[in-house]
């Protein structure tokens, strides 16, 4: 504001009369002479007629009508200029920006867990069948994809690359910044924090494990129950974040939460349930999905207990180094399952594109729930989890015929009243106590 004012040159300048002595003022008094020939004995101003007060309002329609245009157009524009203002604030912007990062988490975070789904799901192929000398090919279903965990290894590599694009983009807008600098003040940041370079690399493969295995059983419940189901249950770890949070973090009770908290247990229950006990693996699954979401809460508190608040370099080399110890300390596990049988994989016929597809998706909907609050709240990220749902739904009611109705249905909203009740601020009271007044 001073560089720009230091600019101005005073000569040009349109500054106000006030502060410009030379600029002479017009005078408000105008002196008319119409009637020069005539002659008053009591001067000029003897006659009132004569005398006019530019600043007077006269009785004429015809001098109203401009003058009450007028200040309805400048109503007008002050009106317009103050709703522009209100629209265009960093507040109303970050809310636009929020809207589609819900959008792009949920449409993100559903494919990922389609694909995923896809994987498992029987497929047609034409087999050669023998009877006798003469061979004929016979189209058969058959699962010709069984690997949880060659799976969960394959998307977890993708996080390789969050520091190399991370990389990328602060090197394309920071034109000053070195390549060096920009590695150096990912690292210079752990270090200030105390991390030696044992301590740090031992903390990344501990968590390097929890991802692994809580990716691990979200895929594995994906084999057992529909996906709409597992997303809804895996929505339960904002419950759990805020109850590790409170324990942990020692952050602010809030009574309402301990309710979404009791909420969401009742629909993991009811969906524990929905199929019996006797004989179903729908158990196994909730519990797979249930633990899925625990991991996830698990994994979030602990980050922010040990790492604490952290930079977006340091999140995206966090990232590229799980995905880094993933690659090259768990190949031997994915081996070890494939040649005991305990994971089917038939290289010819393995879906390339539903695997490809899974893990570019996961990748992106990990760097919109970590990168895009830069430009909104986290509240907008966090609604992605359970907006998710409702689309899911309708995705597997078109393609698996499912049906959603007694205790399903019944878990599903109630693990949804318990999500949006966890999202509700530590002063809530006060935002209805002004909305009653």
């Amino acid at each position: 504001m001073v560089s720009r004012m230091s600019t101005v040159d005073m000569k040009d300048a349109d500054i106000p009369t006030i502060f410009n002595p030379k600029r002479v003022r017009a005078p408000s008094v105008v002196v008319t002479d119409e009637e020069n020939s005539r002659s008053f004995p009591n001067g000029p101003f003897s006659s009132i007629s004569n005398i006019q007060h530019s600043d007077s309002v006269t009785t004429n329609a015809s001098t109203h009508e401009p003058t009450q245009t007028t200040t309805t157009q400048n109503g007008v524009l002050r009106r317009l200029t103050s709703c522009k203002n209100s629209c265009c604030s960093v507040p109303a912007k970050k809310v636009y920006f929020g809207v589609c990062v819900t959008i792009c988490v949920t449409a993100t975070w559903v494919g990922a867990t389609h694909c995923i789904k896809y994987l498992f799901h029987e497929k047609k192929f034409l087999i050669p069948a023998y009877q006798g000398s003469n061979s004929t090919l016979q189209s058969t279903y058959i699962v010709s994809y069984n690997a949880p965990f060659f799976t969960t290894w394959f998307i977890t590599n993708w996080t390789i690359l969050f520091f190399p694009l991370y990389f990328v983009t602060t090197l394309t807008k920071s034109k000053c910044d070195t390549v060096g600098t920009i590695v150096g003040d990912s690292f210079r940041n752990f270090r200030e924090k105390g991390f030696t370079a044992t301590r740090f690399l031992t903390r990344c493969s501990l968590f390097c494990l929890l991802w692994v295995a809580t990716n691990y059983m979200y895929v594995h419940s994906l084999k057992i129950l529909l996906a709409t189901e597992v997303m809804a249950l895996f929505a339960t770890n904002v419950s759990s974040v805020y109850m590790l949070s409170w324990v942990i973090l020692h952050e602010q009770f809030v009574g309402v939460r301990i309710v979404a908290v009791i909420l969401c247990d009742t629909g993991i229950a009811l969906l524990a349930y929905m199929d019996g006990i006797n004989g179903s693996p729908t158990l196994v699954g909730v519990l797979l999905a249930a633990c899925a979401g625990a991991g996830s809460a698990v994994y979030k508190v602990l980050f922010k207990k040990v790492i604490g608040e952290a930079s977006y370099g340091q999140v995206s080399l966090f990232f590229s180094l799980i995905g880094l110890f993933n690659a090259t300390l768990l190949w031997p596990l994915c081996l070890t399952l494939y040649f005991l049988g305990a994971e089917v994989l038939y290289w010819n016929l393995l879906p390339w594109s539903a695997l490809l597809g899974a893990s570019f998706l996961s990748l992106a909907a990990n760097l919109l729930g970590n990168f895009s609050c830069a430009v909104t709240y986290d509240l907008f990220i966090t609604l992605g989890l359970i907006t998710a749902v409702p689309v899911s739904a309708a995705l597997d009611i078109m393609f698996y015929d499912a049906k959603f109705a007694g205790m399903k249905l019944a878990g599903i909203i109630l693990i949804a009243i318990g999500f949006f009740l966890v999202m509700f601020p530590d002063n809530w009271p006060d935002y209805i106590t002004r909305l009653l007044r």
